[in-house]
């Protein structure tokens, strides 16, 4: 889920940059989401918030390239959509740093070949002071396997194979805001939202109030603050 000041606008942005359709528009959320039947992706879903974007994000998405030219090419419609480049620190890379229309930074990535089959997103990076100790909580949060890492970095993905990666890089930086973009869980169909929630804060987990009112999901925060949603069974 991203908060945005606008999320048609912001919608519209990853729905071109990925390819991917709107599939649902209302007042409280848009939903970007890949054509039905395809397995290499995950909802993108906006929803509206009063307060502009302060600060880096400590999630970011990363998107994938086939050529160096694909991602030339790539980085030059990014611009023409309203991104534009920012410095994080990055330094020489690779890779290109880009902001969407509300500053959402992302990364259009090089050819690699660990992401020929992800899809258009590549990868969920989520700064953490202890990657691999986050990657246990993720890996636990969300079923998915630790497929790579090393003592700065730790990927997850999906026990099919297929589809983004969740990886965990090592950063300083604590969260000072409340994170703009953050990832949902829910149950499996035949689950239970309030024992998953017992699961989840058994682990780690610790329950926030951002102040949403009477919704059907809980937000709780990771062992490093960095706030997400448990939804309903699905």
């Amino acid at each position: 889920m991203i908060d945005s000041l606008d999320p048609v606008r912001v919608a519209r942005f990853w729905s071109a940059a990925t390819g991917w359709e709107i599939a649902m528009e209302t007042a409280g959320e848009v939903a970007v989401e890949p054509a039905h039947g395809d397995p290499d992706g995950i909802p993108l879903v906006f929803v509206p918030v009063p307060e502009p974007k302060t600060g880096k994000n400590r999630i970011h998405l990363d998107l994938w390239s086939a050529t160096t030219r694909d991602q030339a090419d790539a980085v030059v419609r990014l611009r023409d959509l309203g991104a534009v480049p920012v410095d994080i620190g990055q330094g020489d890379v690779p890779w290109v740093v880009l902001a969407d229309p509300e500053g959402n930074e992302l990364c259009v990535l090089e050819p690699r070949e660990d992401y020929q089959d992800t899809g258009p997103v590549a990868a969920m990076v989520l700064d953490a002071a202890a990657p691999t100790a986050r990657a246990a909580f993720w890996s636990a949060a969300t079923g998915w396997p630790v497929v790579r890492g090393g003592p700065d970095y730790v990927a997850l993905r999906a026990a099919e194979g297929r589809g983004p990666y969740i990886e965990l890089i090592g950063a300083a930086d604590p969260e000072v805001v409340k994170n703009r973009m953050h990832i949902d869980v829910a149950p499996y169909p035949d689950g239970d939202h309030a024992a998953e929630v017992a699961r989840l804060t058994a682990l780690g987990a610790t329950p926030v109030d951002i102040g949403p009112g009477a919704v059907p999901w809980t937000v709780l925060a990771d062992p490093e603050g960095n706030e997400f949603r448990v939804l309903q069974p699905r």
